[in-house]
């Protein structure tokens, strides 16, 4: 015996949050708990069948479907949707000016207004929205899978 710490079960934990941190959808983190959910409890009559392959990764879906559920929570994104459960610290209001259609301007409602959870929903109607998200996501990922 070497009396080593067996890595495997930092792994089988750390893998599935780092998916659900990259990945980040309420929708298909649903859809993934649910199939691996199936694939835990239907595990013996897959036996022999074509899907007894996937049996083998019946807890790990399942969990890549947990965070993947909980970071979409976090991002506020289902099925590729920007959600509002909470609400917004912001308000958009439209104005249109010389040289601009339709434009809007984003007026806090109040200045101790905190978020509760994740990313203010405000964030989809601006331009840069997909470039914000997809580096935040990312960077999380990086950060988080270095240390």
């Amino acid at each position: 015996m070497y009396k080593e710490i067996n890595p495997a079960v930092f792994a089988c934990v750390s893998f599935p949050f780092l998916f659900g941190v990259m990945f980040g959808d309420m929708g298909h983190g649903f859809l993934l708990f649910v199939a691996g959910l199936l694939l835990v409890l239907f595990n013996e009559k897959l036996k022999g069948t074509a899907m007894e392959g996937a049996g083998q990764a019946r807890y790990l879906i399942f969990l890549m479907g947990i965070f993947a559920f909980y970071n979409g929570l976090i991002y506020n994104e289902c099925f590729a949707i920007p959600l509002d459960i909470f609400g917004s610290c912001y308000s958009a209001v439209p104005f249109y000016s010389v040289g601009i259609n339709s434009s809007a301007r984003y007026n806090r409602t109040s200045f101790d207004c905190v978020y509760p959870i994740g990313v203010d929903p405000v964030w989809a109607l601006s331009t840069n929205y997909l470039t914000f998200t997809n580096n935040m996501k990312m960077k999380i990922a990086v950060i988080l899978g270095v240390s």
